[in-house]
């Protein structure tokens, strides 16, 4: 009786006191986030496009994904490249996935051993992964020893915690080696191990666990539906474009670009104006920024360093030629740049710990490399190149009595210089202010003493300096 008199107060209460009421509702929780997932190709052979778009993949993912899977078929590839995906994958904070699409030989079953699972479809294969030459062949008995090694101890390091998985690629890589369970052999000496998707996921000891597998699907969806539940993922894909194809060309370039591009500008800043020399100096420092960009080492930030710098440049050249500071800065944040670029950093490292490390040891390899093609290109052309139409443009070549402002010259240089004083001639540059001026059909270093002179306009030259001459602009 207490009780069901109780049950009709508090309905009373409720109805007399809404707002009481509203307070007792119990909210709704918000919906589960939706786990983000990377699916990365590793199709065909392992080779350096594959590095960059798994890189730059990797990357992306690092800041906006919680796990990536490798969508695998490859019947392996170069050894050098497969370490440096494997080392990609390491640094990748998240959740990583292989799912064996058809198959993983060789340089794929490692790359596998490196992901936190491993998944088949149903008439998926991997194995034989043992070492052989560039060409397929088998290598030298000793050299092989060395290699199997060095190769099981890297699998042993990535594979503790993770079941059977070290002896079962171990057996992959080693002829010799015996893959035992118990009492039961499944592999014997004599032959290298490749497994079945169902083979792969079959149960050995006490407590049961897989051989190496984590489950089979039938493709991507079906794997992050029994992994993460119907409705509970969200999938970004990443394809290798034609750009990442060309982009490990242009990396491989990268020292002679940039010594083509520093001469280019250097003969641009000894030239009158603003040319073909300094189009294409920008063009092919650009060029080793994107090929770096697009292979996945540099991010956002050298391209805005870059941009200043390659501004600096280009107001230089066109609207204050002779004011060497403006171009030196900009050309030193454009190189600083492309050192930034091509160092394979990764996002939440600090350059601080990046400089500790041997990030930057090939990008500063490669300037070196730059400007001693740079150096060497230019000491030929001062030394072979016939007088033409580009040394007679460069101030060295065309301006003998322009050297002849320089302190040292022989008396009768400085004379030519001096009796210019007075003479009218026109302005070759724009001044402002100092360009290049044309008197008695010399080319000149010159200053502007008042103001700007533009291009084409007539001068009278004033005095000289050690340096240059000083001139105005003249009533025409």
């Amino acid at each position: 009786m207490f009780k069901q008199t109780g049950v009709l107060l508090v309905l009373l209460l409720a109805m007399i006191l809404p707002g009481r009421a509203e307070e007792t509702v119990v909210p709704v929780p918000a919906p589960a986030k939706k786990t983000v997932v990377y699916v990365i190709p590793v199709k065909d052979e392992i080779n350096r496009p594959i590095l960059y778009i798994l890189r730059r993949g990797l990357k992306e993912a690092d800041q906006k994904a919680d796990a990536v899977v490798l969508d695998m078929d490859t019947p392996g590839g170069a050894l050098d490249v497969t370490f440096d995906i494997m080392e990609a994958l390491g640094k990748f904070h998240g959740e990583t996935l292989t799912f064996v699409n058809k198959e993983a030989m060789s340089a794929g079953a490692f790359i596998s051993a490196t992901t936190g699972e491993i998944w088949f479809t149903p008439d998926a294969v991997i194995g034989a992964a043992a070492p052989v030459s560039s060409e397929g062949k088998d290598i030298d008995v000793t050299m092989k020893q060395k290699i199997v090694s060095y190769l099981k101890a890297r699998v042993r390091a990535i594979s503790e915690g993770k079941g059977y998985r070290g002896e079962v690629i171990s057996a992959m890589i080693d002829a010799d080696y015996e893959l035992k369970i118990g009492d039961k052999v499944i592999k014997p000496k004599g032959e290298l191990l490749s497994l079945t998707a169902t083979e792969a996921n079959k149960t050995y000891g006490e407590p049961a666990k897989a051989l190496l597998g984590a489950g089979t699907a039938k493709d991507i969806d079906a794997l992050l539906t029994k992994k993460y539940g119907a409705g509970n993922y969200v999938i970004k894909q990443f394809q290798v474009t034609w750009s990442e194809e060309l982009a490990q060309y242009l990396t491989k370039l990268s020292p002679v670009l940039l010594g083509l591009g520093l001469l280019a500008l250097f003969i641009e800043f000894k030239t009158p104006g603003f040319g073909i020399f300094g189009i294409a100096g920008i063009v092919l420092l650009a060029v080793v920024f994107i090929g770096n960009y697009v292979a996945g080492f540099s991010g956002h930030e050298p391209l805005l360093v870059f941009g200043i710098g390659l501004i600096m440049v280009v107001v230089e050249l066109i609207f204050f030629p002779g004011v060497a500071i403006v171009a030196v800065v900009g050309l030193v944040l454009m190189l600083g740049s492309l050192v930034w670029a091509m160092a394979d950093l990764w996002p939440g490292v600090p350059l601080t710990v990046a400089w500790s490390g041997d990030a930057f040891v090939q990008p500063l390899q490669n300037l070196g490399f730059g400007l001693v093609i740079a150096v060497g290109l230019g000491i030929g052309l001062a030394r072979f190149l016939p007088k033409g139409w580009v040394w007679d443009r460069m101030v060295v070549g065309s301006a003998i009595g322009g050297a002849a402002q320089i302190a040292g010259v022989s008396p009768d240089a400085a004379h030519e210089v001096a009796a210019l004083v007075g003479q009218r001639g026109v302005a070759v540059t724009v001044l402002r202010p100092s360009g290049q001026v044309e008197v008695a059909g010399r080319r000149y270093e010159a200053t502007a003493e008042f103001g700007a002179v533009d291009a084409g306009d007539p001068v009278v030259v004033r005095g000289q300096t050690s340096f240059a001459l000083i001139v105005e602009k003249a009533d025409v």
